[in-house]
């Protein structure tokens, strides 16, 4: 029997259908995978972007050039411009302004990489750092409101060059999604006088069903709405609403759980393709007791169609407890296989190798 579940931050429905799992053609595979052409990003081709914004660079080492560990460049083809005036504006019922706001790329490695759990600790806590720094300089200009920070992984979920990157898109106006979140957990801080968001960190450490890491300072879950299969977010346990006022023990930690998420989730999916966003506060306000930062991860296993247009229902056909358990088991397994000494590799000259089955998502091809 499906599961109607309704997210407690936007009243979001969710329609958990496990059956719908046995349709091998919901999860086609969009892996994401090196590829030998030209690419931008790496280190040594800094003349062909646009000259970098900021870079973390090596000293003695000069500006769009070699050198660099984490790089920030405009985006070629920006959806805002950073320069001009708002120019408000109506048209009858119809508002409009000018497009003015920052369309930036992060350039996570010299090396080329495609995805994150391919960098180093170090390398991520430097991405996650610049990440703070951008949005503390983007947030003194008074025209943008905004900043949203994403990642997309993949041909399928959006990324037109593999080198692993995230973007920085800082709009003049809160976007309808956040506004749903802000107001959504508001409504739940007037009526129980708590973050939402705080309360969910502490109900799923209660149950530990859908959590998937646990660290002094994050934890990462499966939600309980989860809109698409093995949709996790990260969530700082520390209450704070704006991203930016991060401390440096909590990037460590963050790099740390990012690494392994991500690589839990490539392991368990055959390498996805996914999109990582990060979640924050308006620039314009100051911190918040109703709104908690987090990060919320989704691989892209599942089409939106009619249905979810028509309707804003998703429909999930595996449960989030699954999910989380399946990854909990990889991190085990992953830590028992550390902790082993090397074999003598006589399965690699039978040319045996272990499968692993992720919860109803590898059917069987009778089950079609």
């Amino acid at each position: 029997m499906p599961d109607l579940r309704k997210d407690p931050i936007v009243g979001r429905w969710v329609i958990v259908a496990k059956s719908r799992a046995k349709r091998p053609h919901d999860f086609e595979r969009a892996t994401h995978q090196r590829s030998a052409t030209f690419c931008p990003f790496c280190e040594g081709n800094e003349d062909k972007t646009p000259h970098e914004i900021v870079a973390y660079r090596d000293s003695g080492n000069h500006a769009n050039g070699r050198g660099w560990r984490v790089r920030v460049v405009p985006n070629k083809f920006p959806a805002l411009e950073i320069e001009g005036d708002l120019e408000k504006r109506g048209d009858g019922i119809y508002d409009a302004m000018r497009g003015v706001g920052a369309h930036e790329v992060i350039i996570e490695s010299p090396q080329h990489v495609v995805s994150t759990s391919e960098l180093s600790e170090k390398q991520l806590r430097e991405v996650y750092w610049i990440y703070r720094d951008r949005l503390l300089d983007l947030k003194r200009d008074p025209r943008l409101v905004y900043g949203m920070i994403f990642k997309n992984v993949g041909a399928a979920a959006g990324a037109s060059l593999e080198h692993s990157h995230s973007q920085l898109i800082v709009t003049p106006i809160v976007p309808i999604s956040v506004s749903e979140e802000m107001s959504g957990s508001r409504e739940f801080f007037d009526y129980r006088g708590r973050c939402v968001y705080c309360d969910m960190i502490q109900q799923e450490l209660a149950s530990e069903s859908r959590v998937v890491m646990d660290t002094p300072s994050f934890i990462a879950i499966c939600p309980y709405a989860s809109r698409c299969p093995f949709e996790t977010w990260i969530l700082p346990k520390r209450h704070t609403s704006h991203y930016e006022n991060i401390q440096e023990y909590e990037i460590e930690q963050l790099a740390r759980m990012m690494k392994q998420v991500v690589g839990r989730i490539e392991m368990a999916l055959d390498r996805p393709s996914y999109n990582y966003i990060l979640h924050t506060a308006p620039f314009s306000t100051g911190e918040l007791e109703h709104y908690h930062w987090h990060i919320e991860i989704m691989p892209r296993l599942t089409n939106v169609a009619g249905f979810e247009w028509g309707t804003g229902f998703y429909i999930n056909p595996v449960p989030p407890e699954e999910a989380a358990d399946f990854l909990r088991k990889i991190g085990l397994e992953s830590a028992r296989s550390a902790k082993k000494p090397t074999s003598s590799g006589d399965e690699r000259k039978k040319g045996t190798k272990k499968s692993r089955k992720s919860p109803a998502i590898m059917p069987s091809a009778k089950e079609s």
